[in-house]
């Protein structure tokens, strides 16, 4: 079960990347609810093997790509974010103090807490990309505009995904002309 859940979270992460086209330092949103992904109603049966699964999967792809990766809390934690303090403070992103827990933040942030060279907590982020496993509302936390994705792979374990990318507004009205490799 675990290497399903892993190739499936490996393969959504790659595929992502490649459709936003992320670059070095950009963010990566991940909102993960391990209950889902096991089959369960979210919040409801939270599993450290399950997020810790995905987290391993996911970010040495992240890191040797030179995206962060943003962990989101749950919400009993009001949705914040687990990131690299580096990426906090090149974003010059607020930093409040919190650590997750599997009941209070999530198993997929601690998982993320624990295993960051240098952890920081802040309340939001505005990442260029993201990933929703399990119905765990990340969109708070993308940059404006987000743009629906569709992958290969339509879930992780048991639970359905959600992913998108960001583009920068259209402003300017009929007469403007617009960046073709910004969309």
């Amino acid at each position: 079960m675990y290497d399903e859940i892993a190739e499936q979270a490996k393969t959504a992460v790659s595929e992502l990347i490649k459709a936003a086209n992320l670059k070095k330092d950009d963010i990566m949103v991940i909102g993960c609810s391990s209950s889902e992904i096991g089959g369960h109603k979210i919040g409801s049966f939270s599993s450290v093997e399950i997020a810790n699964s995905v987290f391993n999967a996911i970010y040495p792809i992240l890191k040797n790509n030179g995206i962060y990766l943003a962990a989101q809390c749950c919400e009993h934690l009001n949705r914040s974010i687990i990131i690299e303090k580096e990426a906090a403070l090149k974003n010059r992103l607020e930093i409040v103090n919190v650590i997750p827990r599997p009941k209070a933040g999530g198993s997929f942030a601690t998982a993320a807490y624990e295993n960051f060279e240098n952890p920081a907590a802040v309340e939001e982020v505005k990442a260029q990309a993201g990933i929703d496993i399990g119905g765990t509302l990340i969109g708070m936390h993308l940059a404006k505009v987000a743009v629906p994705v569709r992958l290969s792979v339509s879930q992780i374990g048991e639970a359905n995904i959600v992913c998108a990318r960001t583009r920068p507004k259209f402003v300017g009205g009929g007469r403007a002309c617009y960046d073709e490799k910004l969309m």
